[in-house]
């Protein structure tokens, strides 16, 4: 089946399964890793499973460009102005450096973006083998069992936060470790499977302050379509047609969420954070 197949969220999940089941260093952990220009880490399995994700994926699916996190910024500016029948974005490998410290937390992250919108999205945890996937107007599916985020707490302090603490300053940061709104912080050190257990409602409420497209484009759909909402820190939709990196402001239902970016709102400067 090449060429003009249309993909959908069970034939994609079972590619992604396949592949990253395939590749027998995914579980390894312990790998040594490179540093990139930017200070983060890779390794060849990174670089391994988006080349096999490239190869299938052009097979299959020709007729959309490709967008992985480890290509040279240039491509993927081009896949990004020029396709015009939308891109893949893939992350053959999110949380590489919880990966190569033997921190078993760390996912594989694919989505189809069409006119700017994620509209089948795919997100895999080799280690408890959970498969976390959406298409837009369907639903959120963990092993295809359908998921809902929004039958949650309805309170700020009822809820857990994923908070990643790295990427956010000024006062905002101070202020919500001398006194959260919520009942428990956590941080999993892997922003795809953020989204997803905000998205299954084992934290109830997320705060990042700077990620890339592949980090939020197959999360976010994952959320939304469990029931959740999200925006970045100035108010702006997590539009997916550009590669600006984008603040995360999200919960597991939207009347949660309104609560969160109140709190964020009195508890920060406009300097904080300008993404």
């Amino acid at each position: 089946m090449t060429g003009t197949e249309t993909p959908s969220r069970l034939s994609v999940s079972e590619l992604v399964v396949s592949i990253a089941e395939e590749n027998n260093d995914l579980l390894a952990g312990g790998i040594s890793p490179e540093h990139k220009s930017d200070g983060s880490y890779v390794t060849k399995v990174d670089r391994n499973l988006q080349q096999t994700f490239f190869e299938n994926l052009q097979a299959k699916w020709p007729q959309y460009g490709l967008i992985g996190e480890e290509m040279e910024h240039s491509d993927q500016v081009e896949v990004c102005e020029t396709s015009e029948n939308g891109y893949w974005v893939i992350d053959p490998l999110d949380g590489t450096t919880n990966f190569t410290a033997g921190f078993l937390c760390y996912g594989v992250s694919l989505a189809l973006v069409i006119d700017g919108q994620p509209v089948i999205a795919v997100i895999y945890d080799p280690v408890r083998k959970e498969c976390f996937s959406a298409e837009a107007g369907v639903g959120a599916f963990l092993n295809d069992q359908p998921i809902r985020s929004d039958e949650c707490a309805d309170t700020l302090e009822d809820c857990i936060a994923n908070v990643d603490y790295k990427r956010l300053v000024g006062e905002l940061a101070v202020r919500l470790v001398r006194s959260p709104p919520y009942r428990s912080q956590r941080n999993l050190g892997t922003s795809v499977l953020e989204w997803c257990w905000l998205a299954s409602g084992r934290v109830q409420l997320y705060l990042h302050g700077g990620q890339k497209l592949w980090d939020f484009a197959a999360g976010y759909l994952i959320l939304v379509e469990a029931g959740g909402a999200a925006t970045s820190l100035s108010g702006m939709p997590l539009d997916c047609a550009s590669l600006r990196k984008r603040s995360v402001v999200a919960a597991s239902n939207p009347r949660l969420l309104s609560q969160w970016s109140s709190w964020i709102d009195l508890n920060r400067f406009e300097s904080d954070s300008p993404l």
